[in-house]
């Protein structure tokens, strides 16, 4: 053995991607004085504009991270990116994504102002007033549309969510929870590249050190730059305080207090494109940074990071700004108005402390958002400076002839008329008698789809692509991952591993790009409740853009693969039954849908029949082992497109008929394979007159008429009903209403613990579900409800 090791310092290996610095002595683009000028005068304006915000509506906003990076922005609005203001939803326009929410102050404020100057410098320019942000928008800054206030009203001001919503023009994404904005950003960077190609947009990303602490930053990170994602550019507002600490990240010799990684270091880690700003309250040093970035363009996704003050000249900096501000009209609140007043020649109304009616302070409110109408009213040349700037972008995007690229998909196809429940495809028919999983089967029906948009799916897994068979999805495409500059036309792509989180912000941020469907796949005891954030937020953007602009929503699946007990050599850890109750009838009815087929032949009119009703989220739960097909007409049963309708009957009870017993509804493909094998059989041997249904999704039953509701299912049942699941009892509680009819149901849980590992038919066993156990329920209930003539309630 050495007597000595050597200490040496590691390196980064080769990167794809470069490292630069934009300082004073290297500016590389240098804007004239006048320009330099017109940005810092927009920024006053802006930085004061936030600070009013958060007097109007205190206790509430984040004033110092919508500061810190203004000037970060206004150089992409109003320099760098190419759109149309007059359309806010040109798809081959350029995009700004704030994946940090909690600047959606700024995000308002920047909106309003920019609305201002083309009011009054082009007002051509402008779409209609509903497609615009005005600045009588922002007296619905973290409103709710309930509110009564007069001006409110008068105005119809927007109502502004606390955080980005595409309820206001321009925003794709409901953004701000714990990193989920980077990640369907990212989403929206695939769903452009995979429709435009070499000539795709390009996708603004703008987030803060803090915001990048996320594991699932790291993992976006990760798949863009393994991807080659080119057409994403991430500006880092740098400005090193969170809600807790003013030392977020290392700084030079100084460790952080969260992450020992600066976030130039993070994203060259990832293989980033990055370009340190030394100083990013220099607005020269700002412009020149983005026109370093987008004269360098290589095959590599770009990050910009800025060293800048959060809550830069508010009186307030650091982390005391990042949620918190002067008091409601106080005099440091009126202190930051005086720059703004000296400087254009205007005053600010004073307020009246003695009433502080709801009406008195929406009043002061409006009239100090004229007195910021006022400075560009007076200052036409301001005005029109910016206004040129808007007309330039678009002329410049109008120069670009941005088109579809040859052989891009089109979705519409998958919602085409053509495509019909009632008809199984051959692709997605399987033989009596011989067998198939349920996970194969939703990746032939995908699969399916998938040729009929000319692949318009773009499918993922957490390292489980043929293990969950999500890798069907690609069958038929160029073989391989998706890799924007070697292999764009693979329909598979990897999100940076075992990365469910990754996983559901791309695949949703595709979805909402509108021009593709997301899958992604994982077991459902890791994906529900991983991928939960991300669906509910994928959820509520979907509503929002419906409330703005009457579209349907773009969903995207959830693949709950290797669902249940049926997984039980992997132990309780994987072979989860909890996974259906945190989604199920969990959502805003039409929000998500989910699927729990138990015949692979119900798995094409299943989604087909949950795509045609544009949910936000289809979860599909489908089991690893295989299925045997059974011969459903022989057994008496209605045909797989039934499932379709939620909830079928596979048996009614016959009327005529002295002797009833009941109704029993089967959820869950563990138990009901077993139920049609083995406990059918004995029920037809004992002659009991039973209801039978099964459960294929609750939220298509709930999405159908009352009155078709109750024909399939009458109330009257639900009363009487028992039920068998290999899930958990609350999954059943809409099907079975009674406590009676609880107290003879079987779940997972029903022994009162976790189940142990083994083959599935001893874990079932374990819980009661396996054939016996099933029959020894069903003979218990059967003879209950034949001694109380079938009274149950």
């Amino acid at each position: 053995m050495p007597e000595k090791v050597s200490f040496k310092k590691l390196d980064f290996g080769p990167r794809r991607g470069y490292y630069a610095e934009i300082d004073p002595g290297n500016l590389f683009y240098e804007a004239p004085k006048e320009t330099i000028k017109m940005f810092d005068d927009y920024d006053l304006i802006y930085r004061t504009l936030c600070g009013i915000l958060y007097n109007f509506v205190p206790k509430s906003g984040h004033p110092g991270g919508s500061i810190s990076s203004g000037k970060i922005v206004e150089s992409l609005l109003f320099h760098t990116m190419n759109y149309r203001i007059s359309d806010p939803e040109c798809l081959e326009a350029d995009l700004l994504s704030y994946a940090a929410g909690h600047k959606a102050m700024g995000l308002y404020a920047m909106w309003a102002l920019r609305n201002e100057a083309a009011r009054v410098g082009m007002p051509e320019l402008l779409p209609g007033e509903d497609r615009q942000l005005r600045l009588e928008d922002l007296l619905g800054f973290r409103r709710n549309p309930t509110q009564e206030t007069s001006l409110f009203k008068k105005f119809k001001a927007k109502p502004l969510d606390g955080h980005p919503a595409p309820i206001t023009p321009f925003v794709k994404l409901s953004t701000g929870a714990s990193g989920v904005g980077i990640t369907t950003s990212l989403g929206l960077g695939f769903g452009a590249m995979d429709t435009f190609g070499k000539n795709a947009p390009f996708v603004h990303l703008i987030e803060g050190e803090g915001g990048m602490t996320p594991g699932r930053v790291s993992e976006g990170l990760a798949t863009a730059g393994s991807a080659q994602l080119w057409n994403v550019m991430l500006h880092v507002d740098w400005n090193q305080s969170s809600i807790d600490s003013d030392k977020v990240c290392r700084d030079g010799d100084t460790p952080g207090d969260y992450v020992q990684w600066t976030p130039a270091e993070f994203c060259y880690l990832h293989d980033w494109n990055v370009i340190l700003v030394e100083n990013g309250k220099d607005i020269s040093q700002v412009l020149a940074a983005q026109e370093f970035a987008m004269k360098n363009l290589n095959e590599q996704p770009t990050a910009i990071v800025y060293r800048t003050i959060k809550g830069w000249q508010y009186g307030i900096e650091g982390r005391k700004s990042h949620g918190a501000g002067h008091d409601f009209c106080s005099l440091e609140y009126f202190d930051t108005l005086k720059p703004l007043e000296e400087r254009f020649g205007v005053k600010f109304p004073a307020f009246d402390c003695a009433d502080k009616s709801p009406e008195s302070i929406e009043k002061a409110f409006y009239e100090a958002l004229m007195t910021i109408r006022s400075v560009f009213e007076k200052n036409p040349e301001l005005a029109a400076f910016f206004a040129d700037t808007l007309a330039g972008s678009e002329k410049r995007l109008t120069a670009l002839g941005r088109k579809k690229r040859k052989g891009a998909g089109n979705v519409e196809a998958i919602y085409d008329a053509s495509i019909k429940v009632e008809e199984i495809p051959a692709e997605c028919t399987y033989k009596v008698g011989g067998s198939q999983t349920l996970r194969a089967a939703l990746g032939d029906t995908l699969n399916y789809l998938n040729k009929k948009s000319n692949g318009a799916i773009l499918a993922a897994s957490a390292d489980l692509l043929g293990s969950t068979s999500i890798s069907k999805v690609g069958d038929g495409f160029a073989e391989g991952f998706y890799n924007a500059v070697s292999n764009p036309d693979s329909r598979i792509i990897l999100t940076g591993g075992i990365c469910e989180d990754c996983m559901g912000g791309v695949m949703a941020g595709i979805s909402t790009y509108g021009q593709q469907i997301g899958a992604g796949s994982s077991y459902g005891a890791f994906i529900a409740a991983l991928q939960h954030i991300t669906a509910r937020l994928h959820g509520i953007g979907q509503q929002a853009k419906k409330d703005y602009c009457g579209e349907p929503y773009n969903p995207f699946f959830l693949v709950c693969a290797h669902a249940g007990l049926k997984t039980g050599e992997d132990g309780p850890t994987h072979a989860d039954p909890q996974a259906l109750q945190l989604l199920t009838e969990n959502f805003p009815k039409g929000i998500m849908v989910t699927l729990t087929p138990w015949d692979p032949q119900e798995l094409y009119p299943l989604v087909v029949a949950a795509l045609k009703q544009r949910p936000a989220i289809i979860a599909p739960f489908v089991t690893r082992p295989n299925e045997k097909i059974f011969d459903r007409k022989a057994l008496g049963m209605p045909p797989a497109t039934a499932a379709a309708k939620g909830i079928y009957a596979m048996r009614k009870a016959d009327p005529d008929k002295t002797s009833y017993h009941g109704t029993l509804v089967l959820q869950g493909s563990g138990i009901t394979n077993t139920f049609v094998e083995e406990v059918l059989p004995k029920i037809e041997e004992a002659g009991l007159n039973m209801n039978i249904f099964y459960v294929a999704s609750a939220e298509l039953f709930s999405l159908l008429p009352e009155k078709e509701q109750e024909a399939i299912y009458p109330e009257k049942l639900a009363c009487e009903a028992m039920g068998l699941t290999g899930l958990t009892m609350p999954t059943l509680y809409h099907w079975v209403t009674s406590k009676t009819g609880r107290a003879h149901s079987v779940d997972a849980f029903g022994k009162g613990h976790f189940l142990g590992s083994g083959q599935a038919h001893k874990v079932l066993e374990e819980a009661g579900l396996h054939g016996a156990g099933q029959w020894k329920a069903i003979k218990k209930y059967a003879d209950y409800m034949e001694k109380n003539k079938g009274g149950c309630c």
